[in-house]
């Protein structure tokens, strides 16, 4: 028996699954003792039908995991697993995280600092900017589009913990600055608040320069 596609094979998974189920009844109940050779026939049909989806599916995931706000929700789901206390240090890690999340500039400037550090010295970023602390706590978090457009993006992190929250409420809020590159959307700076007082991983790095 030859196979051949599957009606609708050109329609979204649901769709396709819809209209496959419904012809499925409609043969099943106009040959009635048929019914147990079906089940294999609907079995194959269903195989086809999800494995002709499975590639525009994961093109989908892969647009989502190219945008800014995917990838800062994707970073804090991370951080945020277990009791929350893993922190956010998987994406400055070593040389392939940060080839992953961070600019070109950003890494060549951290590079340049990390060069420029006494050796023996933590170096200018001593604390886990993704959770804005020494010991990470992630409970929750929310993440918002403060600026959007073709080349760059702005993000807000509203981070809530399982602990007291903190003295200032501004120390909560984590802010991501994006570029377009051509490997897609990376991080070209983070900023938060440290007891209300500012800070920049760009500035903090540039300032290390300074000494």
């Amino acid at each position: 028996m030859s196979l051949v596609a599957p009606p609708g094979f050109g329609m979204a998974a649901a769709d396709q699954k819809a209209q496959v189920l419904a012809l499925m009844l409609v043969y099943n109940d106009a040959n009635p003792n048929l019914r147990s050779r079906m089940v294999t026939r609907r079995h194959l049909i269903l195989t086809i039908v999800l494995a002709a989806t499975k590639a525009p599916l994961s093109r989908a995931e892969a647009a989502a995991a190219d945008d800014p706000v995917g990838i800062v929700n994707a970073i804090y789901i991370r951080a945020a697993k277990g009791k929350g206390e893993g922190g956010g240090g998987f994406v400055i890690e070593n040389k392939s995280a940060k080839a992953k999340y961070l600019s070109k500039p950003l890494i060549a400037l951290w590079h340049k600092a990390g060069a420029h550090t006494p050796k023996g010295d933590v170096g200018p970023i001593d604390f886990d900017p993704v959770t804005n602390s020494q010991e990470p706590d992630v409970k929750s978090f929310k993440a918002e589009t403060e600026k959007l457009d073709a080349t760059k993006a702005a993000i807000s992190v509203t981070i809530t913990g399982h602990n007291a929250p903190p003295a200032k409420a501004a120390d909560q809020v984590i802010r991501y600055e994006f570029v377009r590159e051509a490997g897609g959307w990376k991080i070209d700076d983070i900023k938060g608040s440290s007891d209300g007082e500012v800070w920049s991983i760009r500035a903090m790095l540039s300032d290390s320069l300074k000494d």
